[in-house]
């Protein structure tokens, strides 16, 4: 065939080294068969491939389904608990309340995933059972039996796995509310200390006690996820000082700087000075605290370990079961995985203690305890002050001994 002699102005095909060479080499003249045959192929691997992305979305359904109802719990907010609220928790219905709301549960909705997929697989390996002991199979196929001596003595590896993850756990939670705890009290002794200097100027004043009280508000902003720094303090806060802290890369400890300047400006002994900045300390300890256990999990290592230690218990546990339980072994493992999974599953989501807090209520009443201490200071101060005029005039009212009035 006759084929052009390249010229100096003929452009180059592109090449790259990452452009791997077709190993096929196409014949000239393709023939109306294999013509035929290049669109039928590329029709029959896209209609497979379509299928398979299809039972893939089928299959991942279900566990988006319960990872957008787990997170939907562990965005809702947390309430303090009052008289109420305590009695309704220990009351003797309480047993049936929690059964009839199970289906409202996140903790139990989000491991419908699990629970279905080993009672399924229990399910078959019934089936399976059942069809070769009826004959309905190949005799050459194995029974899936085996002894339950394995399980008898692995059994407390698996309960100490799961209490010692659970405890973990529980202690990081305790360790996030004695941080919150202590935030909160430095923030309304801290106001309280403030309030008691008399000599300030009345302007710093307000707006160390605003600073004050927003920064509890800006702390729960940032370890909790999806929170609305703007909507919070805009009520609070001035426009500018609003603009400054959402710019802040980190939010807490530019409050912490506000705090720090306003104390600068007020006219004070050094020794008043340096003990309202003593009282910052609680403000970075709880910062770091909290960034402590939002950045360093529990080590992954022991949750993969409970993770894989449960997964293989419950694929083996249909075929342990089936001398003794037969078609029982459905329920059983249903059972098993319900109660099992529920229990790593309370671990991992109480690993992350600041949903598990009320921290909006928290944050709402150190605002209003410091408001309400503020004005009662306001309160008191212009009962006294009116009670010491009083007294002047009623001195300077005094009478003589002979009845008139003192000049």
């Amino acid at each position: 065939m006759y084929q052009p002699k390249p010229t100096t102005t003929q452009i180059k095909p592109f090449s790259s080294h990452f452009t791997p060479k077709c190993p096929f080499k196409f014949l000239p003249h393709p023939s109306s068969s294999s013509s035929s045959s290049k669109p039928t192929t590329i029709i029959t691997s896209s209609l497979h491939n379509h299928n398979n992305q299809t039972l893939i979305s089928i299959l991942r359904s279900i566990p988006d389904w319960a990872d957008s109802v787990k997170e939907r719990g562990m965005q809702k907010n947390r309430t303090l608990y009052t008289h109420l609220n305590w009695r309704h928790h220990r009351s003797s219905l309480r047993h049936l309340r929690h059964v009839l709301s199970s289906l409202s549960s996140r903790v139990i909705l989000s491991l419908v995933p699990p629970v279905l997929f080993f009672t399924a697989f229990a399910a078959a390996i019934a089936a399976y059972n059942s069809a070769l002991i009826h004959h309905l199979l190949p005799e050459f196929l194995p029974l899936l039996r085996a002894s339950s001596l394995p399980y008898q003595l692995t059994a407390p590896a698996l309960a100490l796995l799961l209490v010692f993850r659970t405890e973990a756990s529980y202690a990081r939670f305790l360790e996030g509310k004695k941080a919150w705890t202590s935030v909160i009290a430095g923030a309304h002794d801290f106001a309280t200390h403030v309030m008691a200097i008399v000599e300030l100027d009345p302007h710093i004043k307000n707006a160390l006690l605003r600073y004050i009280m927003v920064f509890p508000v800006v702390l729960k902003c940032h370890v909790l996820y999806g929170s609305d720094v703007r909507r919070d303090l805009q009520h609070i806060l001035d426009v500018d000082d609003l603009a400054v802290i959402m710019n802040s890369k980190h939010r807490p400890r530019c409050i912490i700087e506000f705090i720090s300047q306003s104390i600068q400006l007020l006219k004070l002994e050094d020794s008043r000075r340096n003990f309202l900045e003593s009282k910052i300390s609680c403000f970075h300890e709880g910062i770091g605290i909290c960034e402590q256990l939002m950045g360093i999990p529990i080590p992954l290592s022991y949750t993969r370990l409970t993770s894989r230690f449960l997964v293989l218990w419950h694929l083996t546990l249909p075929i342990i079961l089936w001398d003794d339980c037969h078609w029982i072994v459905v329920p059983a493992t249903f059972i098993s995985a319900a109660s099992l999974f529920c229990i790593e599953e309370v671990g991992v989501l109480i690993e992350e203690p600041f949903p598990m807090l009320a921290l909006d209520d928290l944050c709402q009443k150190a605002h209003n305890d410091i408001q309400e201490a503020i004005a009662t200071e306001n309160l008191i101060h212009a009962h006294l002050v009116a009670k010491q005029k009083q007294k002047q005039n009623s001195h300077s009212k005094e009478h003589s001994p002979n009845g008139w009035p003192n000049s």
